[in-house]
């Protein structure tokens, strides 16, 4: 009964540190046209909040993956939520449209340390079937926590103004590092700590090609994702004219595709292999741009067409991340830290970079949208036939830590 407790109890922080860094991701969306008529730019010039938010997000994943693997991870968590909720106070009280992306980066900046302490965490504690398990639980959090907090930030909009969003996230991180600083107990014991050059443990990690190829399938589905979070907010709120409460509830439709995907991969996996989940997750996220991207192709921007392809791709999503992400951390039980924040990191990166192209593009349709989610299904394709080409045997021990 107490080792029960103690995996609920750790599952919960790594929840709340996932929510944190991913409600900041997308509560502002139905706030958009509000923002941009205050900060007096076009609501596209808005997706570039997203871009400023990731890119520091993942960029910083960096240094808190091997800085937490030297000296633990309770201490890197607090540090990186100080920062997190300095940048939240920022955005709150921004004048202008440059403070507000000022705000943005050092969120993401700050936040990062969470996005690596979610994946490092449970490869701490677990291993094998568990460790799938753990990350369905917390990939469903990963992706329902940023659908979600539309619905919540467009009550707050319409209720108290766009602000009353960033004070709920300065609330709820405040309550978060206080949890983790009273609550949460040390994962990574001292003597299990390592001391050694951070280019020597990214040079290791990354010297593992099917590593590789699990990043690269990571980084593109969850690409898919982030463009069509920034994406769907200018296309149903500015293209279709949608009011915000509506936006809100279009957001939260592809929540039982990835659910169900994310509930079903572990299954798919015990009962078939680890190879047949990702291919059925692989098809998914194609067939779901193809939805979105030929209505596009004829000029179309439909709200049925573009959240039906969407929630298809995020069905395909749920069984690609714990599965990817389980396969890419099993071999490192002593790089955790480095592993995690390199998938984190690369992640996050990457889909900061794919939301900055997709904002300098201008969408008068859903066809650019469709276009760049069916170019991630390719790349995702492209990273698990690399990896499964070139499977390299584990160097380290699969034993927990």
């Amino acid at each position: 009964m107490n080792a029960s407790y103690k995996v609920i109890k750790l599952t919960l922080f790594i929840a709340l540190l996932a929510a944190v860094g991913q409600m900041t991701q997308t509560m502002y969306v139905p706030s958009i046209g509000y923002m941009a008529s205050e900060f007096l730019v076009s609501p596209t010039k808005l997706q570039a909040v997203m871009a400023c938010y990731l890119i520091p997000y993942g960029i910083s994943q960096f240094a808190y993956g091997p800085l937490s693997d030297r000296f633990g991870r309770k201490p890197i968590i607090i540090l990186g939520l100080g920062i997190y909720i300095i940048g939240s106070v920022m955005a709150l009280y921004a004048e202008n449209f440059e403070a507000f992306l000022a705000g943005s980066f050092i969120q993401g900046l700050g936040i990062g340390s969470g996005g690596a302490m979610c994946r490092t965490l449970s490869r701490d504690v677990f291993s094998g079937n568990d460790l799938h398990k753990v990350n369905s639980l917390i990939s469903m959090c990963i992706i329902f926590c940023p659908l979600l907090a539309p619905v919540l930030g467009g009550y707050l909009t319409e209720s108290f103004g766009w602000r009353a969003s960033y004070l709920f996230l300065s609330l709820f991180s405040l309550v978060v590092v206080i949890a983790i600083m009273t609550r949460f107990d040390e994962t990574l014991p001292p003597s299990k700590r390592r001391s050694e050059a951070v280019i020597h443990s990214y040079r290791y990690v990354l010297s593992n090609s099917k590593f590789q190829g699990y990043l690269l399938c990571l980084v593109a589905t969850f690409s898919g994702v982030a463009i069509f979070e920034a994406a769907a907010g200018v296309l149903l709120g500015g293209v279709l004219g949608l009011p915000a409460t509506v936006v809100s509830i279009l957001f939260v439709i592809p929540i039982p595709g990835y659910l169900i995907g994310a509930a079903i991969s572990g299954v798919i996996a015990t009962r078939k292999s680890e190879k047949s989940a990702l291919q059925v997750g692989l098809i998914a996220i194609t067939v779901g741009s193809l939805v979105v991207f030929i209505p596009g192709l004829m000029g179309l921007t439909d709200a049925l067409t573009l959240v039906g392809g969407a929630t298809i791709y995020f069905l395909g999503a749920g069984i690609l991340f714990p599965a990817a992400t389980t396969g890419a951390l099993s071999p490192f039980p002593y790089h955790a830290g480095t592993g995690g924040a390199l998938l984190g990191g690369i992640q996050n990166l990457g889909a900061g970079m794919a939301t900055l192209l997709a904002s300098m593009i201008q969408s008068p349709n859903q066809m650019p949208l469709g276009c760049l989610m069916l170019l991630m299904s390719i790349l995702a394709v492209v990273g698990l036939t690399r990896g499964y080409r070139n499977q390299d045997p584990l160097k380290e021990s699969s034993a927990t830590i």
